[in-house]
Formats: structure tokens, C-alpha cells, sequence
């Protein structure tokens, strides 16, 4: 996973892939079926390993704000969370391979429809919090999940974490303003 991660798809030889497993070749072939069959072995992998707490954070167990200050704060640290690849495998490794190659580009379209259609579960759970008024949950699934994708490749470019928090703080603000106090009436003072 992490020679993928770091050097990509098209970057990683059959050879660095086979030292990194301690794999002989033709066990790698044998296994996995090659390289495209590995590396959408490794995705399954990063999506069932690293992907958990950006997708637990939508759970539903608080406000809407703050579950998306919650998927965006794992969004962060998953993309800071290796030093020689910031950013995210899916962002990063196989949206540069699935240029030309339909398979992979097959696998970028479930991966970014998974996401997006869980960010319009939880929308369409709280659009009273949402401040776009009458636009389609799965638009704004669309917007948050392209914010978390942005920042995936912010990492890759060496953004630092304050730096991406900050663009995310500004997201979720336009996605679910913070709510003002209500109005308290003056009350006087009983003692005076």
C-alpha cells in the first residue's frame, strides 16, 4: 500500500512492489493477478483500513456541523498520516491512474460515489441544518466531498494541517452556518 501511495501506480515496478511484500514475483502474479489486480487488492485494503473514521465521523450521533468538523478533522489526519506520501491513495495514486485505464477508472467512480452518496445520506437526515436552502443533498455532497478530495491533494502539494483546517472550518461554514443564540429579552434586574 504504501509503495503505491508514495510512488503511484504508473511509479511502482512489479520489482519495488515484489521486495516491498517479500514476494517473488510470480507469487505476486500468481496472487494478485498482476499489478492492476494488487493494487485494487491495496484499495479494498485502504478503503476497509484508513477510510473508517472519515466515514464513522458521519454517523449521525450529533449536529450536522459537527459531524462534518468531525469527517474533516479525520479527512486531515489521514492525509498527514504518512510522512513520505501525504494525501490519500484513492486522490492522489488512483485518480492519476484511472486516466486511461477503465478498470481503475471503474474503481475511482464507486469509490467517490461511495462517499458522496454517505455525506447525501447524512444531508437529506438534516437539511434544516443545511444552508443552501432547496439545493439537492447530493449536490452538496458533491461540494463537501470535492473539499475533502482538495485537501487530499493540498497534503500531496505539502499544505500544512492549520492550513487545511482553515479551508475546512470555511466549507463546513458555508455548508452549515453556525447557528446564532436565540434572542434573550432583557430581563431586569430583580436586585436593583
Amino acid at each position: 500500500m504504501r509503495v503505491f501511495w508514495a510512488e503511484g501506480f504508473d511509479g511502482a515496478s512489479i520489482d519495488r512492489l515484489s521486495r516491498a511484500m517479500g514476494m517473488p514475483r510470480a507469487t505476486l502474479y500468481q496472487e494478485h493477478g498482476g499489478k492492476e489486480g494488487l493494487f485494487l487488492n491495496t484499495l479494498e485494503h485502504f478503503t476497509r483500513t484508513r477510510m473508517t473514521d472519515p466515514m464513522a465521523a458521519l454517523n449521525g450521533q450529533g449536529p450536522l456541523r459537527q459531524d462534518l468538523l468531525r469527517f474533516y478533522d479525520a479527512v486531515i489526519d489521514m492525509a498527514l498520516s504518512e510522512a513520505e506520501a501525504p494525501g490519500c491513495l484513492i486522490a492522489s495514486s488512483l485518480s492519476a491512474a484511472a486516466g486511461s485505464n477503465m478498470r481503475l477508472r471503474a474503481e475511482l467512480g464507486r469509490q467517490y460515489n461511495d462517499l458522496e452518496a454517505l455525506l447525501a445520506q447524512r444531508f437529506d437526515d438534516a437539511p434544516d441544518e443545511l444552508a443552501p436552502q432547496g439545493t439537492s443533498p447530493e449536490t452538496l455532497a458533491l461540494l463537501a466531498a470535492s473539499v475533502a478530495r482538495g485537501m487530499m491533494l493540498r497534503a500531496r502539494a505539502g499544505a500544512d494541517r492549520d492550513t487545511m483546517r482553515a479551508a475546512c472550518r470555511a466549507a463546513v461554514d458555508v455548508l452549515c452556518p453556525p447557528q446564532p443564540f436565540p434572542e434573550v429579552e432583557d430581563v431586569p434586574d430583580a436586585g436593583r
